[in-house]
């Protein structure tokens, strides 16, 4: 097994556990977390999880950790996900062929990605967004050590922006249940 499947069966087994830390459980809630990340390693979900969606970005894997203690630190809030929603609805069209332009290409030789990504990082720093800066920091670690092929692939994939659109759904959700007991 090379390193990128055993990354990704392992991040696939993680967001099981992150995942299955959404029940209501109380204080057995990172034990639930833990015991469902066992079995998704050993029962065979997470490679299931794994043929399906394919390697995790590790955005989406660091968010899934942030979400495994007791206290969960996710920055994915309401205005970051449906951030995340509004470039991925921008970018997965023109990078399906919608267009003359392949946003994806740009991955494979970052520097315009990078230098692009500066500027996103300052704004990080300066808004004193430390998870997000730091997230950015090791999705490029992850690909500077060669894990992914695709720069992109590092920084986000389809199933956390399906988590995006969960979250914002759900964010919906209550405000028209809010606005209906009125």
């Amino acid at each position: 097994m090379n390193a990128v499947a055993a990354y990704g069966l392992l991040a696939h087994g993680l967001i099981f556990g992150a995942l299955a830390s959404l029940l209501p459980l109380g204080i057995l809630r990172p034990h639930a977390a833990l015991a469902a990340t066992t079995v998704a390693l050993l029962a065979g979900i997470a490679p299931v999880m794994h043929a399906i969606f394919g390697t995790p970005s590790a955005t989406l894997l660091l968010l899934a950790l942030l979400h495994l203690p007791a206290r969960p630190q996710t920055p994915l809030n309401y205005p970051a996900a449906l951030g995340l929603l509004a470039f991925a609805s921008l970018f997965y069209p023109a990078a399906l062929g919608w267009g003359s332009f392949d946003p994806y290409a740009l991955g494979y030789q970052p520097w315009a990605l990078l230098a692009a990504l500066l500027p996103v990082a300052v704004a990080l720093w300066l808004r004193g967004a430390t998870l997000w800066l730091a997230i950015l920091a090791v999705d490029l670690a992850a690909y500077a050590s060669g894990l992914f092929a695709n720069l992109w692939d590092a920084l986000f994939d389809p199933l956390l922006v399906f988590v995006a659109a969960c979250v914002v759904a759900q964010q919906h959700a209550v405000r028209l249940i809010a606005a209906r007991r009125r």
